[in-house]
């Protein structure tokens, strides 16, 4: 039972974990190598897809994306998809996608000359599930070892682990004053019929030795 109980909160914690590293924002130091525009068919992945920019007809056949090649300062690639959020979930209010996509085809460069820009994402990159992270912002840096400090994310992480607190503060009050007595009281109930049980065998088996004395 403990096993139990400790295997659903690690899956439970899990979860919670993965919602936040995929919704919240990150940035990436990268010099963007190309921009170009694809006809994406969706299959089993397409809830990690965006819906259709604001304005177009809603399509979850498929539809052109935009997105954005890139090259880490380790030479690692990266691949971002470029969409509209809109008003849908992550609330990223996100209806510039032709912007972006301009801006990051003005900041391409080449390995002999770079441009380092920040791209502000959410997401995750599967090459395995075709799942690309959605560039939300970008914009130039001074170099590659630019740092952020996720101000915005330590926010909301504190506001939810204040959240959770009290809510299990609460909790073990109210355990403590509801349910935990109701418990005692029950176990005493069985304790003494249990007590009283074994007394009445007790007399039965005296009984049952005076007949044999007999």
């Amino acid at each position: 039972m403990v096993y139990i109980k400790w295997g659903f909160w690690a899956v439970f914690w899990i979860l919670v974990a993965s919602f936040f590293h995929y919704t919240l924002p990150q940035h990436d130091v990268v010099r963007i190598t190309d921009t170009y525009e694809k006809r994406i068919d969706f299959g089993e992945n397409s809830i990690f897809w965006a819906k259709s920019d604001a304005g177009n007809a809603e399509t979850t056949v498929n539809r052109d994306v935009f997105f954005i090649e890139t090259k880490k300062p380790n030479d690692r690639v990266m691949v971002y998809r470029n969409e509209d959020t809109s008003a849908g979930w992550p609330p990223y209010f996100k209806f510039d996608t032709a912007n972006l996509q301009a801006e990051a085809g003005d900041l391409k460069s080449t390995a002999d000359s770079p441009k380092w820009v920040a791209i502000k994402h959410y997401g995750w990159r599967n090459e395995f599930l075709s799942i690309y992270p959605n560039a939300v912002g970008v914009k130039a840096v001074a170099g590659p070892d630019v740092t952020f400090i996720p101000w915005l994310n330590i926010a909301i992480l504190t506001v939810f682990f204040a959240v959770v607190w009290a809510i299990w503060v609460r909790w073990r009050r109210f355990r403590a004053a509801r349910i935990d007595p109701v418990l005692e009281d029950m176990g005493d109930s069985f304790e003494a019929a249990g007590d009283s049980l074994a007394e009445k065998r007790g007399r039965f088996r005296r009984w049952l030795d005076s007949w044999k004395s007999k």
